[in-house]
């Protein structure tokens, strides 16, 4: 066993995409190892899902800013949505609208605006920003995400870098190639720290194997963000099939509720914490001291 602990803040993302996956986050949290969930805003399940997070102490909420699933909460981001029939399209597509000027920064910034105000109306303490897709990497919405961050008085923002994945494709090799780009473009401007991030080389089917390959090299004192989607599969409720082609939802709940994982973190001294717990002094992350 290391001397010193390491530091891991397991975030769930797309809290209220499906009834099946809000409740398999839930679960993890009180079964498993995750300490937090970005909530989708724009859920037609919103309200009674972010209501299942109320009181839920071990969880800490964060806004999972979407731009490329479902339907935008305003009418002027709707306007420019006109050619999708008024619903955010693929990630393609809306990088595309943006470079061209159909979709306007100031579209983006109201819609993220009223998709972090009606977490915020839930009476939540929102601790993180991310987004869906990682959309919001492109340099002008990252910087967006950093005004937004400062005018709602959210302290963490999430900054993603790739990994290598086990399961090769061109289109792992093209996304790996452009986040390692935006990631250090990013970072120049980051006005806070970000902890060092994990889960990009098994997105979407995070397993046992990845854990046991990585924990082993975390570095004592420092913070990390392991990223991840559990849930449960409902086939009534989840019935895009491309959506199965990136998500094992049962695969990382089982996962993360392992009783091996927990047995790992024991043994390599890995603390897990939520953004509640830490504070940035000299430029770094550092755990409260009442955690330590």
């Amino acid at each position: 066993m290391r001397s010193g602990s390491s530091y891991h803040i397991v975030i769930a993302d797309d809290y209220g995409y499906f009834d099946c996956v809000s409740r398999g986050i839930l679960d993890a949290s009180h079964n498993g190892i995750v300490t937090a969930t970005g909530i989708f805003a724009n859920s037609i399940h919103f309200n009674d899902h972010v209501d299942r997070l109320i009181g839920e102490d071990k969880l800490d909420p964060g806004v999972h800013l979407n731009l490329t699933d479902q339907a935008p909460l305003t009418e002027s981001m709707s306007r420019s949505l006109s050619r999708w029939a008024g619903l955010f399209p693929d990630k393609y597509s809306l990088v595309k609208a943006l470079l061209t000027g159909t979709i306007t920064i100031e579209t983006v910034a109201q819609e993220w605006r009223a998709q972090i105000e009606r977490c915020l109306g839930k009476k939540l303490k929102i601790h993180f920003l991310n987004s869906h897709e990682h959309i919001h990497m492109l340099p002008p919405l990252f910087k967006l995400v950093q005004s937004l961050a400062d005018e709602y008085h959210i302290p963490n923002i999430r900054l993603p870098t790739p990994e290598q994945s086990p399961h090769f494709s061109i289109g792992t090799l093209i996304r790996n190639g452009s986040l390692k780009t935006l990631s250090l473009l990013n970072r120049r401007s980051l006005k806070v720290p970000a902890p060092r991030f994990l889960g990009m080389g098994e997105s979407g089917r995070l397993s046992i194997s990845y854990l046991k390959s990585t924990l082993p090299q975390l570095r004592s004192g420092e913070v990390y963000e392991l990223m991840c989607h559990p849930g449960y599969y409902d086939p009534n409720e989840i019935i895009r099939p491309n959506l199965l082609d990136y998500h094992d939802w049962q695969r990382e709940f089982d996962t993360l509720t392992s009783p091996e994982v927990h047995e790992m973190l024991l043994s390599h001294n890995i603390r897990l914490i939520g953004y509640r717990h830490v504070t940035v002094q000299a430029g770094k992350f550092t755990v409260r001291k009442e955690e330590l």
